[in-house]
């Protein structure tokens, strides 16, 4: 039992590190295309980009984010959420039938006096 869970580990840790190579080898292809020609600065390597993946990730709150939302749960209040969690499965149907009626099934979409009149 305990080799096949080194086993799950191994390969769940194979496939982030596969994934952090080809996110960071794709960044570092489309700055040096891009740019170089465009705004005239160097061109970077792997080391490199990978250093600019991270740090736009910490600044725009990719890992800082998920890394807190571990630690306090949901850290943001949703009050659609706590209502439809309060609601139970009758009152979740009616309002998935209301919404789907406001949305998909518009009353007014047809002149009603006129298909009478077709008729």
């Amino acid at each position: 039992m305990k080799t096949r869970m080194k086993i799950h580990v191994i390969k769940h840790v194979s496939l982030v590190l596969v994934i952090i190579v080809a996110h960071s080898a794709i960044v570092m292809l489309l700055w040096n295309l891009l740019i170089p020609a465009i705004f005239g600065l160097a061109s970077i390597n792997f080391w490199q980009a990978l250093g600019l993946s991270v740090l736009t990730r910490l600044l725009f709150g990719g890992i800082v984010g998920k890394f807190l939302m571990g630690f306090w749960g949901h850290s943001h209040h949703n009050p659609i959420r706590e209502r439809w969690m309060k609601m139970t499965s009758e009152e979740r149907k009616e309002f998935i039938r209301d919404r789907h009626h406001r949305h998909c099934h518009r009353s007014d979409f047809f002149d009603t006096k006129e298909t009478e009149k077709d008729a």
